[in-house]
């Protein structure tokens, strides 16, 4: 959930091919992969005799963290097929209401048989979150719309992976993101409805948003902006030293890529998934090889790790999954968000139109970062409130969460206990 970043290793090692050589070490190493995970599981069966023995345990658990390291990690799946709410469980199911090239509108619809649960149902506010686009998939916020589903009518944008789409479709800009939220909103009716943006997408959310009001249409009821870079100048951490580093040149030269065949978009140039992962992980090195670490010791226990090690798999599994980004959206958010603030600075225009962000009058702005945010620092998304002079002051509010990181503030107890009870009363006090 990070914004664009630069892969160390990517810094020294670009071969002009590197894409074709990543996908051709990716076919060479998926047959050993599969073929370990199979041999981890007859190994650690438990009807295998030999499964109690330390030193086979210890086989079964190395094939099994070399399975984890080898496979790919395709994009995973909503899973949100039920929420309790009312006092009831009531059913969700997914349904595209909208399905561009570069991105999919989906519905979260809840059902109930019980007329009267149906009906505070269909009385919830109705709130489109907007997913980042910065190299992980949308399901991300797996666990912010299971909450958000408790209490809302749920909306979200499904980001599709560049490499699969067909370069007849055209280039993607970071102003065609700013018009598919305007249109999205439009769709939707942005005078009933209450937006969610996290991380990256609060500045062209917050750009969307600014258009509007400036076009004199209808504008959300209330904007909640978490833990994204309105104005990186503030509290830079590690992802905003390293966007300044290099000049934009040094950007197109190294990160930009071809997608290979047999993928749709072949040929499309992109900032691939894969180099997006390796700085993620880069970032912080230690945590994730004692994960890996305390994953090989929990495949070792065999049943009493059972529970420990699903747990590494479903994090690992969503983690490993990421998409790749068109060149050019990539590249002008490097400029435009962490090169030249322009947003913050008032410099930045959309196809042409200068944003300005004192246009709005009629939306509430909500601002949540952090405490420990080590992508986007404190006050980067507080900014919002000195570009939205034209909000009253008792419509807007701030929040920093205590002791939560970046995934903190939208994922895990710290969302579910601290952040989220703020969000849903904040959109409660102000037309919802």
């Amino acid at each position: 959930m990070r914004p664009p970043l630069l892969s160390t290793a990517a810094q020294y090692l670009r071969p002009p091919k590197i894409y074709h050589l990543y996908e051709l070490q990716r076919a060479l190493l998926e047959p050993l992969a599969h073929l370990a995970g199979v041999s981890a599981e007859a190994l650690r069966h438990p009807s295998n005799p030999l499964s109690a023995l330390p030193h086979v345990r210890a086989l079964g658990a190395s094939q099994a963290l070399f399975h984890r390291l080898g496979k790919r990690y395709p994009k995973q799946p909503w899973g949100i097929d039920e929420v309790k709410t009312r006092g009831a469980t009531v059913s969700v199911a997914e349904e595209v209401v909208v399905a561009e090239p570069f991105c999919k509108l989906v519905h979260f619809v809840r059902r109930s048989e019980d007329p009267e649960v149906a009906r505070r149902l269909a009385a919830d506010p109705k709130v489109f979150v907007c997913a980042p686009l910065s190299g992980h998939h949308a399901t991300l916020l797996r666990d912010t719309i299971r909450t958000l589903l408790q209490d809302h009518d749920v909306y979200v944008t499904d980001w599709l992976d560049a490499r699969d789409v067909p370069l007849a479709e055209g280039i993607f800009h970071l102003d065609d993101y700013v018009h598919t939220v305007m249109r999205f909103l439009r769709l939707l009716g942005a005078g009933s409805l209450h937006v969610v943006s996290v991380c990256q997408p609060t500045v062209p959310v917050l750009g969307a948003v600014s258009l509007l009001a400036q076009a004199g249409e209808a504008t959300p009821r209330s904007l909640t902006l978490m833990g994204g870079p309105i104005d990186a100048r503030k509290s830079p951490t590690e992802v905003n030293v390293l966007a300044t580093r290099h000049p934009y040149s040094w950007f197109e030269k190294n990160m930009i890529h071809k997608v290979p065949g047999p993928y749709a978009g072949k040929g499309r140039r992109v900032y691939p998934g894969f180099l997006q992962l390796t700085a993620f992980v880069m970032m912080n090195p230690k945590t994730h090889w004692k994960a890996s670490f305390r994953y090989w010791i929990d495949a070792h226990k065999g049943e009493s790790g059972a529970a420990a090690r699903e747990m590494h798999e479903r994090f690992y599994d969503e983690y490993n999954a990421v998409l790749d980004m068109d060149a050019a959206y990539y590249l002008e958010t490097v400029k435009l968000v962490f090169q030249e603030f322009a947003l913050a600075r008032g410099t930045w225009d959309v196809r042409g139109v200068r944003v300005n962000p004192t246009a709005i009058k009629d939306t509430a702005i909500f601002t949540i970062e952090g405490e420990k945010d080590d992508i986007s620092g404190l006050g980067q998304t507080e900014a919002a409130h000195a570009l939205c002079t034209g909000v009253s002051a008792a419509k807007r509010q701030h929040h920093v969460a205590e002791g939560a990181g970046h995934y903190g503030i939208f994922s895990g107890r710290k969302w579910r206990e601290h952040v989220y009870p703020k969000v849903r009363d904040f959109i409660r006090a102000n037309g919802g």
